[in-house]
């Protein structure tokens, strides 16, 4: 296997070089939570995080790498695996680790809620005291969660996203509990299956999907009771959720509008539209 670097940001370790993964067989591939775990012989891993607009893809031996989103490949002999970037961030990483106890500095601990089992999920969970979407997207309490999927778990579990974990009803979080393990093991299998039809790897990779049922559909109608879907708004991303499923009717605070309003925020979603059709105002 060898090495192509065309962005040297992506190198983010220098002990061992990266090079020192060249010429070794890979012998597995598996994760820490987001991050991607290549094992190759040796006992030397390279650790692979692609953040939020990293991409794997898999194309013809010693592919070119062209324009400025194309930032690594991989090459094997049957194939190179080929990281691209959009955006002009540069977040994406690649670690060379050198043994097993090297590579535990990776795991940033949270727990494993499709293997953990219920009980073990919900004292976990009641003895932080977080929000619920907190909880599930900070990988130092739960493992692989990202953004997009916890609003689609929240939604089946009906589920406010600001439920505080401390106060949560044990019944409340077995409910989040099976909702975590239907919706990652549906959306799973769909990916798959998408893979599959695809040679193997998934064309469209999106935090935004028509199939979903909240995420990235605001002000659309709830898959299940047609209320406009609502949304928290904050730094680069944002929360979707349903005020008639999941919270009662209840708006909860968008920091962008709220600010605007102050004590006239509205107390449900009818309100809000009056409000918008009146002021003109807009959240978007």
């Amino acid at each position: 296997m060898q090495v192509r670097i065309a962005n040297p940001f992506l190198v983010r370790s220098v002990d061992p070089p990266l090079k020192s993964i060249e010429g070794h067989t890979q012998r597995s591939v598996g994760h820490l939570g987001k991050r991607l775990v290549m094992e190759f012989e040796d006992d030397i891993y390279l650790v692979i995080h692609l953040m939020i607009a990293g991409r794997l893809h898999w194309k013809k031996t010693g592919t070119p790498l062209k324009g400025k989103h194309d930032l690594a490949a991989l090459d094997f002999p049957d194939g190179s695996l080929v990281l691209t970037e959009a955006g002009s961030k540069r977040r994406a990483s690649f670690h060379a680790v050198m043994g097993t106890q090297a590579l535990a500095n990776f795991d940033p601990g949270g727990i494993d809620v499709m293997s953990c089992g219920v009980a073990a999920f919900v004292d976990h969970l009641a003895a932080v005291s977080h929000t619920v979407k907190r909880a599930l997207t900070d990988p130092r309490i739960c493992s692989g969660i990202g953004n997009a999927y916890s609003d689609e778990i929240f939604h089946r579990a009906k589920l406010s996203p600001l439920l505080w974990t401390s106060r949560a009803k044990p019944e409340e979080l077995a409910r989040l509990y099976e909702s975590i393990v239907s919706v990652m093991s549906e959306w799973t299998e769909r990916l798959q299956a998408e893979a599959n039809a695809n040679d193997g790897w998934p064309r469209k990779v999106t935090a935004f999907r028509q199939e979903m049922a909240v995420h990235g559909k605001f002000r659309e109608p709830c898959s299940v009771c047609d209320s406009p879907v609502q949304r928290i708004a904050y730094a680069n991303n944002e929360t979707n959720y349903c005020p008639t499923c999941q919270t009662n009717g209840v708006l909860l605070a968008d920091r962008s509008l709220s600010r605007l309003l102050k004590k006239d925020w509205p107390r449900s979603f009818e309100e809000l539209e009056d409000l918008r059709r009146t002021s003109g105002h807009d959240s978007s």
